[in-house]
């Protein structure tokens, strides 16, 4: 593992503000796959690791259930515990998804939202099959940018390669693919359903939008120059003042056998 992946941690520090405004939130349609598929019910405890600012325990939250976030970034933390204030059953600690710090068999459900491609598998598996409760579910769940739906977004991905520090590196896609997802959960299956998202941006939500981004650079010559040439990506697409970014919602599902 590179020291740019090792360092998933505080590479996210001066991103909090932008994801939670930016980075696409959980459709209320991922909670019937919950239901339906893992049985999820309101007495139910959810572990959400890799918190970050809550975007995922929100839409848990709003089912009713109680949510203990897990997440190593103070920022994200914080970022975190502001955006949720409103939920009595929010809890969050400071915790990685190799050391919980959570109780064995304590939780129902361990979800991780845009998240699981920054956990080292081994030890993860083995984190996550000690806190849950005998026949509780792993939930990995990523919003999936189509990179070549449209030409904005075939655009969008060759601005990426060329502008970010690490993308090819730190892309889901590569890190979290269907092969290393189903070694995770074996010798149990893993299931699958998808579900589609859109976001509509003019050019002050693109620009929001990219800078969510870890592997973007927020700051020196490198990210001068591509603030640069974004109007001109965005002007070039755009219609009636905005672009469209397209996401398959992949939600993978299962049970760990220690």
């Amino acid at each position: 593992m590179s020291d740019l992946v090792r360092d998933s941690v505080a590479r996210f520090s001066n991103r909090a503000h932008d994801y939670v405004k930016y980075r696409p939130h959980y459709s209320p349609e991922l909670l019937k796959v919950l239901r339906h598929e893992c049985g999820l019910k309101l007495e139910h405890l959810v572990a959400d690791i890799g918190c970050g600012p809550g975007l995922l325990a929100e839409v848990v939250l709003q089912n009713g259930n109680r949510v203990i976030g897990v997440e190593p970034n103070l920022e994200m933390r914080e970022a975190g515990e502001k955006y949720l204030a409103g939920f009595a059953k929010f809890t969050m600690i400071d915790g990685s998804a190799e050391h919980t710090t959570l109780a064995e068999a304590s939780v129902d459900f361990v979800m991780a939202g845009q998240a699981f491609h920054w956990f080292r598998p081994e030890p993860t598996r083995a984190e996550f099959a000690r806190i849950l409760r005998p026949g509780g579910w792993t939930v990995l769940i990523w919003h999936d940018r189509d990179t070549q739906a449209t030409p904005f977004l075939r655009a969008y991905d060759d601005f990426l390669r060329l502008h970010s520090i690490d993308y090819q590196q730190v892309n889901h896609k590569t890190m979290a693919n269907v092969d290393v997802i189903t070694r995770f959960f074996a010798p149990d299956p893993v299931e699958f359903t998808s579900q589609q998202t859109q976001q509509h941006f003019d050019f002050g939500g693109l620009r929001g939008r990219l800078l969510s981004s870890s592997y973007v650079p927020s700051e020196g010559a490198a990210a001068d120059t591509m603030l640069q040439k974004l109007p001109e990506l965005f002007e070039t697409f755009a219609e009636n003042g905005e672009v469209v970014v397209e996401y398959e919602t992949k939600v993978y599902y299962g049970h760990l056998t220690s």
